[in-house]
């Protein structure tokens, strides 16, 4: 999906509460493209923490994503967006007309121990990858 010539794409992460799956994805798009894309993430239902396991296993991968916080998306964040990628809002996911929306049927991890929590990143960072590969982006950290 090709952007304008001399601007990076703008993609948001959007899920319910913006605590854990969208904020991983969010990690990932940062580290991985370090400035080859603009990155968004907000929730439909947003939490007032971060989930603490999923920042504890970011961290383990060396992505830090403590300092965030969830925060909602609106009509005025998502403006410009070139893909929108929902991870479990359902019938709260905006459409925004122009954008690629992709849908990615991943696990929350709220209430999940690290194992499992560990597994969601790893998958997240998959399809990130593949995302990035998709945009012609190439990733700046194996």
């Amino acid at each position: 999906m090709p952007t304008a010539p001399g601007r990076v794409p703008r993609v948001a992460f959007l899920c319910t509460h913006n605590a854990g799956r969208s904020q991983m994805a969010a990690g990932w798009a940062r580290h991985l493209a370090a400035g080859g894309l603009e990155v968004l993430s907000a929730g439909s239902e947003p939490a007032e923490e971060l989930n603490p396991v999923a920042v504890r296993a970011m961290a383990e991968v060396g992505i830090d994503i403590a300092g965030q916080r969830p925060k909602a998306w609106s009509e005025e964040t998502l403006r410009d967006v070139d893909v929108i990628v929902t991870m479990g809002c359902g019938d709260r996911c905006p459409v925004v007309p122009g954008a690629r929306t992709l849908d990615w049927d991943l696990e929350d991890p709220a209430g999940r121990p690290i194992e499992d929590v560990r597994a969601i990143r790893d998958e997240i960072e998959r399809r990130v990858r593949s995302l990035l590969a998709e945009l012609g982006v190439s990733p700046t950290r194996p």
